[in-house]
């Protein structure tokens, strides 16, 4: 039982779903979402007031300016995409703390929540000052 526990408390220390995500965003929390796709796909459509920062990309040089007390939450396309994990995995080895969009940004839609990009989608639209 102590092990179950363990693996659920566990799991949600590092994934976060688009609820949480956006409501975090409406109360202001210190969370900067992360878009780990590629510049051309964060170009397409992504979570409003995300930043493009391609996992492939992202090393010190890249993250140096980005502050390790602020909580990352990186996200991809969904469950088809592990971009999101890779970034995730980079960033927490750079001493950032960080969760992985659970669905990534096929789940945010699906939960009604707007995109912003080329291909916009209308929904509810986080309320964060973006």
């Amino acid at each position: 039982m102590k092990e179950q526990i363990a693996h659920y408390e566990d799991k949600l220390k590092y994934e976060i779903d688009s609820y949480d995500v956006f409501e975090a965003l409406n109360l202001g929390e210190n969370i900067v979402v992360v878009d780990a796709r590629s510049s051309e796909a964060y170009a397409e459509r992504h979570i409003p007031g995300a930043i493009s920062l391609p996992h492939r990309t992202m090393d010190r040089d890249t993250t140096y300016r980005l502050d390790k007390n602020t909580l990352y939450v990186t996200y991809c396309d969904g469950i088809g995409c592990n971009a999101s994990t890779k970034g995730a995995l980079k960033l927490a080895r750079l001493g950032f703390s960080v969760r992985e969009l659970m669905g990534g940004l096929d789940w945010w839609i699906r939960d009604g929540y707007a995109t912003e990009g080329l291909h916009a989608t209308e929904g509810k639209a986080p309320d964060c000052g973006c």
